[in-house]
């Protein structure tokens, strides 16, 4: 019966029946923030995973969402700093994209938290790493909502969470099928790109998306192969997160988004230099702490 479930799972995903209702260890998130959310303020934490990427959003409505979630050696990692915030429930789960420094510790996350809503792109692969985040979802019977563009996975008065991107539906590289999420909290928005490149980039300024942010995590982990110059100056942000790690095989983040980042004047926050960078907004200033 759970062969059958993960089955249906995986032919949901690649004909998209859904629609929203919606090698060394990777250094380990240190220094843990053990403190409540003042009310009416959203925290985004870009946790420091290695190479790969896992944010906890904790919406000003007290509402939990969970991005990604490093790779499959970063699980124990993940949930004690979860656990730490005193998270009870991820209202929002989202899997950007199905790259094993992204999805990785999914799973885990799954059977360890009661999980509200699930979302991902329409696409599938052929990994272990996938083939278990499908058999957590099927195992606690968990829905999955396409993640696309125009979807609102939230929306409240002063508060919205959406979808920009993937804006098409076929693409060569896994990278783009990449769910672009931005979280606007009144006068403050974050822009988290996954591992969008260029090609997606291309498409949500085609497609008169609002990029702008004060907050972007750049795409592919600082690869030369996103944030194009032209995408940069429309989303006009005043940081920049970078997660990756240190010395890593793939020599990001690439020094001309390095110069391209500064030639903007915008704040580059990395996550193998800093560690954990946390972002504390009630919505009209915003304040950092980076947790080494």
């Amino acid at each position: 019966m759970k062969r059958l479930s993960i089955l249906l799972l995986i032919l949901f995903l690649a004909c998209g029946l859904a629609g929203c209702g919606l090698t060394t260890p990777p250094e380990q998130p240190g220094g843990l923030l053990e403190r409540e959310v003042p009310p009416g303020t959203l925290r985004v934490h870009f946790l420091d995973v290695g190479q790969g990427d896992c944010i906890l959003v904790q919406l000003p409505n007290g509402r939990n969402m969970l991005v990604d979630a490093g790779k499959n050696d970063s699980a124990v990692a993940i949930i004690d700093y979860l656990e730490a915030q005193g998270i009870a429930r991820l209202d929002y789960l989202v899997g950007t994209h199905p790259h094993e420094d992204h999805i990785g510790s999914l799973d885990t996350v799954i059977r360890e938290f009661p999980v509200g809503e699930v979302l991902m792109p329409k696409v599938t692969a052929s990994t272990k790493t996938f083939r278990d985040l499908l058999e957590a979802i099927a195992g606690k019977e968990l829905q999955v909502a396409t993640a696309k563009a125009g979807v609102n996975i939230l929306e409240e008065e002063g508060l919205s969470v959406k979808v920009l991107a993937p804006v098409g539906s076929s693409y060569n590289d896994l990278n783009n099928y990449s769910a672009v999420i931005k979280i606007t909290y009144r006068e403050v928005s974050f822009l988290l790109e996954g591992d969008a490149e260029s090609e997606s980039e291309k498409e949500m300024l085609n497609s008169g998306a609002d990029v702008r942010a004060d907050v972007l995590k750049v795409g592919h982990h600082g690869s030369n192969s996103s944030t194009s110059p032209a995408f940069l100056s429309m989303v006009k942000p005043e940081y920049a997160v970078i997660s990756l790690g240190a010395d890593n095989d793939y020599h990001h983040p690439h020094p001309t988004t390095i110069a391209r980042l500064k030639k903007a004047g915008v704040d580059i926050l990395r996550t193998d230099e800093r560690g954990t960078i946390v972002f504390t907004t009630d919505g009209k200033s915003i304040n950092v702490e980076t947790i080494k």
